[in-house]
């Protein structure tokens, strides 16, 4: 993978950077980003940012980086990665000049790179530092007239950055530093063979800074390929931001919605990002939310480019305050304020369960985790377990035990069966399927349809239109269990598994 890299500028500019820097300091505090030696337009846009003072990754981060250092961070989503990258490329841009681009950031989906960019424009608003995004499931020509007016930075996704490589639009031979941000989602086989071709095409003097929640030990190992002699920041390397409250609540997949749907009426809720495996189910559970009045919306890998915004946008600004997301969501959002991650299906790795409830607790807020757990899950939960090294607390609540015979009555979906036997609305009325009783809609007699669902990864470009191009596994994604029909197994859900007794705290309707 290229090997062992070095900064591409010379000892004796970084000297002089350094001294710059140091002309530069104002007297702020040693905990300020004044302390740092950031040049002044850099300074007033961190302040326009109502950015106060460094967050811990920031402050180990941005002095190595500055003093062009290969940088290795490691920590929880939400803990202020962006800026800790984000910064000292700003500084060496101003400070110094060279071949346009001069910066690339690779990121693994589209919305992560949209908000790093968002953050840089944001920094970097008193500056004449440009930076672009390109990524796939939209036309390249707009990306290709931005790549013409010689951008700064470049923030990227690995399969239309190869495509305009290839088509002579893109001439990585002026990169000083390369980011790979979320890199263990950017090492991932899916997308190792894209990234060993894009390592390949850049200078070999580069600085390069790779950040990311986790970094499991195999990663590591590729990662020192990449890295030389890089400087560490560990931040909680598996434990969660300790903002965050963790609950596994044992619930029979019949009862999951009317569950959601408890929890979604309490006291505390603000806002919520419920996380399903497949992308046919949370448009059907986004749907059926709004149809009993909560502000749902999906946001799924069918979706077009255009639809993922403006379903983003409106969660952010309050238009909707349930985002009903596949894992495609898990990287790259970063909303405030959100009170809920509530993952209706176990994440398939402990990994992305760290990454789905980084969506809350962030910024120094508290958050609540809740994960809706059946039987099947106990061997799931307790590699979860493992990784944040603590005991998720398990919560009973009484009137959603023993849920298995209205189940098996519905004879369809079970997703679907607690909108079908008659919920009260946020109107007090109470919702009915047409003939009264408790029987799905969905499959006429005992069993509903069956289908296969496809579970999505983080698919970059797999569903733009007349974009050509390589799509890599990942990006693709992989056949899941079938799901959603067929009759309901036999399962003892009033006794819980023995996993689910050590304490385990029972509560009533008024939580």
């Amino acid at each position: 993978m290229g090997g062992h890299r070095e900064s591409r500028t010379p000892r004796n500019k970084l000297f002089r950077r350094q001294a710059i820097r140091s002309s530069n300091r104002s007297e702020g505090s040693k905990g300020s980003f004044q302390s740092f030696g950031l040049n002044k337009n850099i300074l007033r846009g961190v302040a326009a940012a109502g950015f106060e003072a460094p967050r811990p990754i920031q402050a180990k981060a941005i002095p190595a980086a500055l003093d062009g250092r290969d940088v290795l961070g490691l920590a929880q989503t939400g803990t202020g990665k962006t800026a800790a990258f984000a910064l000292p490329i700003l500084e060496r841009l101003v400070q110094t000049r060279g071949k346009t681009p001069r910066a690339l950031i690779v990121a693994p989906t589209r919305e992560l790179a949209m908000q790093i960019q968002a953050e840089i424009e944001l920094l970097a608003k008193f500056t004449n530092v440009r930076a672009i995004t390109i990524f796939g499931g939209v036309g390249a020509e707009p990306q290709k007239r931005a790549l013409r007016a010689q951008p700064h930075i470049i923030v990227a996704c690995p399969g239309r950055l190869l495509d305009l490589m290839g088509g002579g639009h893109v001439k990585l031979d002026g990169i000083e530093v390369l980011v790979l941000d979320e890199a263990d989602h950017m090492f991932d086989m899916g997308f190792l063979p894209d990234i060993k071709r894009i390592l390949s095409q850049l200078p070999a003097r580069r600085q390069n800074l790779l950040f990311s929640a986790t970094m499991p030990r195999e990663i590591r190992k590729l990662a020192d390929a990449v890295l030389r002699k890089p400087h560490v920041v560990e931040l909680a390397d598996s434990s969660p931001a300790e903002t965050i409250e963790h609950a596994l609540y044992p619930i029979s997949k019949e009862r999951k919605t009317a569950l959601l749907r408890h929890l979604l009426d309490g006291d505390d809720f603000r806002s919520a990002i419920v996380f399903l495996r497949t992308k046919h189910r949370a448009k059907r559970l986004a749907r059926d939310l709004e149809r009993v009045g909560h502000r749902a919306i999906a946001l799924q890998g069918n979706m077009s480019q255009s639809q993922r915004q403006r379903a983003m946008q409106g969660f952010r600004e309050g238009r909707y305050d349930v985002l009903v997301a596949t894992d495609i969501a898990a990287r790259g959002i970063d909303v405030a304020n959100v009170s809920h991650v509530i993952n209706y299906d176990v994440p398939n790795t402990p990994d992305a369960y760290t990454h789905r409830i980084g969506r809350t607790g962030r910024s120094e807020k508290s958050g609540m985790a809740a994960t809706f757990v059946t039987h099947e899950d106990f061997s799931a939960i307790k590699d979860i377990e493992r990784r944040i090294g603590m005991q998720i607390p398990r919560i009973k609540l009484r009137e959603f035990q023993g849920g298995d015979q209205a189940g098996r009555r519905s004879g369809g979906d079970g997703d679907r069966a607690g909108f079908r036997r008659g919920f009260k609305g946020r109107d007090g009325t109470t919702k009915r399927n047409r003939n009264g009783r408790g029987r799905a809609a969905l499959g006429k007699g005992r069993g509903g349809p069956k289908r296969r669902e496809t579970a999505e990864a983080a698919p970059e470009r797999s569903f733009g239109t007349g974009v050509s191009g390589r799509v890599s596994n990942a990006e693709r994604g992989v056949k899941s269990s079938p799901n959603g029909g067929g009759r309901a197994k036999k399962r003892g859900i009033s006794s819980p598994a023995p996993a689910f007794g050590a304490g385990v705290r029972s509560h009533g309707r008024g939580r």
